[in-house]
């Protein structure tokens, strides 16, 4: 037989587990806000930027839309390239390898938009100065590799990067990782209360003596806290003073 849930029931669980629930929102806050604002290292990141166009062209020479197409299909070969042990081996000679090669892949990110010419290679590193220096670095290495490696000279920096005044880190995002936190918290409370909800076999109420032994209810039996005996008794013990008092009226009467 398929049991099914109510929503009423629903509520019941989340009402009866509210103070689970806050725990773990809570918990799970405090976790994300200390791991972002002590633990994780702030990370920050610089891009620059070049563009891949004609390597030789006259003065009255104009781009038809053939040149654009190939220079455009061929960014997807440097974006290769940019990143290989060709370009990444001199960028870590001349960090003075404080890096190595294939630690700089995991610190480049290069990215460019459809049908764009433009290549915006973007460094991270948790120094804002080296970051800058990396990003650069790639670049102009790549500018002066590629006509050796391809045979071409279509590529000019179009933008260096640069560290602002007051760089500010891109990560960790404490808002954000606080918000994710709250959620999976509240996920995780949720799901607890319902799984207690459903490993609680216990017979509590008249309807679960139906549910559970599946045998119709004929009467119930009230439970008495020893105060209400306590009263019950002082009433009755009062009671009997007071027909005991006129019965001695009565008698000297």
């Amino acid at each position: 037989m398929e049991e099914t849930i109510s929503l009423k029931e629903i509520f019941e669980v989340i009402k009866k587990r509210l103070l689970l629930i806050i725990a773990c929102v809570v918990g799970a806050a405090l976790i994300a806000a200390v791991a972002s604002f002590f633990i994780l290292t702030p990370t920050y990141e610089s891009s620059s930027q070049f563009i891949v166009n004609q390597g030789e062209q006259t003065q009255d020479a104009q781009f038809s839309s053939e040149d654009i197409r190939t220079n455009v299909e061929i960014i997807n070969t440097y974006n290769v390239i940019i990143k290989s042990n060709a370009i990444l081996d001199d960028v870590s000679a001349s960090l003075n390898e404080i890096y190595s090669a294939d630690e700089l892949k995991d610190k480049i990110q290069v990215t460019s938009e459809e049908n764009s010419q433009v290549v915006t290679v973007t460094a991270t590193d948790e120094k804002p100065s080296l970051a800058v220096d990396i990003a650069n670095t790639t670049v102009e290495t790549f500018q002066d590799k590629i006509p050796d490696i391809m045979n071409v000279d279509n590529v000019s920096v179009l933008t260096k990067a640069i560290m602002g005044d007051d760089p500010s880190p891109v990560a960790p995002k404490p808002m954000l990782n606080i918000a994710i936190a709250v959620v999976l918290g509240g996920m995780v409370g949720v799901g607890i209360a319902f799984l207690l909800a459903y490993l609680d076999n216990t017979i509590t109420t008249e309807d679960d003596i139906e549910k559970q032994l599946e045998l119709p209810l004929l009467g119930v039996i009230s439970h008495i806290n020893p105060e209400d005996i306590r009263g019950d008794q002082l009433a009755k013990q009062q009671s009997r003073r007071g027909k005991g008092g006129l019965n001695a009226q009565k008698k000297s009467i």
